[in-house]
């Protein structure tokens, strides 16, 4: 399986890239973003672009690939509404518009835990917004992927990882709830999301640690 990854530079996106690269089924992984990950590995090729917005449909660089994982992203928190709107829709759902042969890719959208249309706060619904479009895209499979904290991966240098790492400390308890996956269990529920496809759209942190766990 050949994967295309975008924020392979931020904590989860640095976790699921380490992962995929550590899976034998895993044949290559495209990292797409504006710098360089920080690692070097044989199946990893990087794809640096200054803004993906100014990407286009029939890039050779972005054909032959399997799934796409597009995690890049920001949080709510600081950010100006605009500024928000244009990572957390316009980006994604532009570069899920132009990849090529959507009916044999399956694109997974890293949403998070909260996310509804119906949501009071503005990130709950652009989030929505960008599942829903991307999600009609005729894509084979197509999923919004709404964990609420995952599990640092060995090898992981972002900064987010001591942050994470004091959450953990209430793992136990955060895992029995179902709110704690980990990047295996990410890079896992990926794989079969592509392979087997999933009888839900949306998939919250529990349901990204069964599907994981599928053969």
């Amino acid at each position: 399986m050949k994967v295309i990854l975008t924020g392979a530079t931020g904590y989860v996106g640095e976790g699921v890239l380490l992962a995929l690269l550590d899976d034998e089924r895993i044949e290559q992984v495209l990292s797409v973003g504006r710098r360089p990950c920080g690692h070097s590995h044989p199946k990893l090729k990087e794809y640096i672009v200054s803004d993906l917005l100014a990407l286009q449909a029939g890039d050779p660089q972005l054909d032959g690939y399997d799934v796409c994982f597009f995690i890049a992203g920001i949080t709510s928190v600081g950010t100006p509404a605009d500024t928000y709107r244009i990572i957390s829709h316009d980006i994604p759902v532009h570069f899920a518009s132009i990849l090529p042969n959507k009916e044999k890719i399956t694109f997974i959208y890293l949403s998070g835990a909260g996310t509804s249309n119906t949501g009071r706060l503005a990130w709950q619904q652009i989030k929505s917004s960008t599942e829903r479009e991307t999600q009609s895209m005729g894509f084979v499979h197509a999923y919004g992927w709404r964990p609420m904290f995952m599990c640092p991966y060995k090898g992981q240098t972002n900064h987010q990882v001591k942050v994470q790492k004091a959450v953990l400390v209430l793992y136990p308890l955060l895992r029995l709830l179902g709110q704690i996956c980990t990047m295996k269990e990410m890079a896992n529920a990926m794989y079969n999301a592509a392979t087997q496809g999933y009888h839900k759209s949306n998939l919250e942190a529990r349901d990204i640690i069964h599907f994981s766990k599928q053969k």
